[in-house]
């Protein structure tokens, strides 16, 4: 399949997504805020997601290695890199993980929270993707939905929330990211789709699709339309102009003013 790929930061502050192509993968991974909290490692979520793309597309060159297990893989071999580091604290560097394989006769997906994999087929588009972080804490989000983004109380309610996120993340009664340990991949969402129904796919952060979820400003169809016909960075861009009309969340409340955006095209390749 060729695959075309954009990311770029919300803001002044490092680039917390990351995004891979290769002809038979793509991999978009968000790392989550850390809201200035203390995190027990003194590498940061920019190095971590870069330290775990690398070593998943590297799992997943393995042709007949499953999607879980390549993660539970990467994974792993992370948290042996920096041992030294507390990888039990709660806000230890983490990410969402959204994965598209191609293989003969077939393309595979997974899902591990809101980062989703968009497929189009002649039927119509279907949305895979990972919602168990809207159903915590949301009496938590509908307070920071209160603030203006980027007032000192917007910041103090993010911090609350991501805090009280924390202490269920990755646990029974909460929701599922890539983090220090493999057991995560297992929480994962997979699926297998048959290639010659899929005409094209989009992967990508939430800062890419809630131009759709959240904004309401473009539809699936016309997002994997702009893709096609102008590249990853034209829909990124789209995205900073719809926000640069609202910059202090006020008709979309959110985290921030604007997220990071990461997102991988992929088109079959025809013969």
């Amino acid at each position: 399949m060729y695959v075309s790929v954009a990311t770029e930061p919300g803001g002044s502050a490092p680039n917390e997504d990351w995004v891979a192509g290769t002809p038979t993968l793509a991999v978009v991974l968000d790392g989550l805020s850390t809201a200035g909290l203390d995190t027990g490692c003194r590498h940061g979520v920019p190095w971590y997601v870069a330290q775990l793309g690398g070593h998943l597309v590297a799992a997943l060159a393995e042709s007949d290695r499953t999607l879980t297990d390549g993660l539970a893989n990467a994974l792993d071999r992370v948290a042996q890199l920096h041992p030294e580091c507390d990888l039990k604290n709660p806000g230890t560097p983490s990410a969402t993980v959204a994965i598209l394989r191609e293989r003969p006769g077939y393309f595979d997906h997974l899902v591990l929270a809101d980062s989703p994999v968009v497929l189009e087929s002649q039927s119509g588009v279907t949305v895979l993707t990972d919602l168990r972080v809207d159903e915590v804490c949301q009496d938590l989000r509908a307070e920071t939905e209160r603030f203006r983004t980027g007032t000192p109380e917007h910041r103090e309610s993010v911090a609350r929330l991501v805090s009280a996120q924390r202490e269920i993340r990755n646990t029974e009664d909460g929701y599922w990211v890539a983090a220090s340990g493999p057991e995560a991949a297992l929480h994962a969402l997979t699926g297998t789709a048959v290639a010659g129904d899929v005409l094209s796919a989009a992967v990508m952060s939430d800062g890419v699709s809630r131009l759709v979820t959240e904004y309401g400003m473009a539809t699936w169809q016309a997002v994997l339309e702009q893709l096609r016909e102008a590249g990853p960075a034209s829909l990124i861009r789209r995205v900073r102009e719809v926000e640069a009309t609202d910059p202090h969340g006020q008709r979309w409340p959110r985290y921030k003013a604007g997220d990071d955006a990461a997102v991988a095209f992929c088109q079959r390749v025809q013969g």
